[in-house]
């Protein structure tokens, strides 16, 4: 055998041998293996879960929920996830079957936009307020002192009544001295 005959033959082997390599990947059908309900993470389940409110108990998320009923919803959301089903699906499905009450922020759509809406117009009433609240102050009315012996006046009030509270407030001073 010659040199070029051994370098074609060892050619040869090699194309044989990533023939025999490439066989079981060329035998699948390019399909992804089939998802189960134990391939889902409590993880994926949960990160759905937490955006329901279980339908029965008031006013905790589904992922918390104790009881078998919400067992029972979260192994339902895993088979969804194993069918293949989204996010979005799976939360248009619970609210179809029970209704509104289940997302755990509401979609702002219809009325449900006036509870996205509300905060951020009471803010901006809040603070609308505040702001002509201070600029109808006096300037300096947070900070005015009286000096001390200082005559204090004080308008529409019976003269009777401010003379007691200045002697029950010179008898409390006294008091506490």
């Amino acid at each position: 055998m010659t040199k070029s005959n051994l370098t074609k033959l060892a050619g040869l082997l090699v194309v044989a041998l990533i023939a025999l390599v490439a066989v079981p990947v060329q035998a699948q059908d390019g399909q992804p293996d089939p998802v189960t309900p134990a391939d889902i993470t409590h993880d994926q389940v949960n990160a759905i879960a937490s955006g329901l409110y279980c339908p029965v108990c008031e006013n905790i998320p589904l992922d918390a929920c104790g009881t078998q009923a919400c067992a029972d919803w979260r192994q339902e959301i895993r088979d969804m996830l194993a069918a293949g089903e989204s996010e979005a699906a799976i939360r248009e499905y619970f609210v179809d079957r029970y209704g509104r009450r289940v997302l755990a922020t509401p979609e702002p759509v219809g009325i449900d936009l006036l509870l996205w809406i509300a905060p951020i117009v009471g803010v901006l009433v809040g603070a609308g307020v505040l702001i002509v609240t201070l600029r109808r102050m006096a300037p300096g009315a947070l900070t005015e002192t009286i000096a001390p012996n200082a005559d204090v006046r004080y308008r529409d009030l019976d003269p009777g009544y401010v003379a007691r509270a200045q002697r029950e407030f010179e008898e409390f001073i006294a008091g506490t001295s």
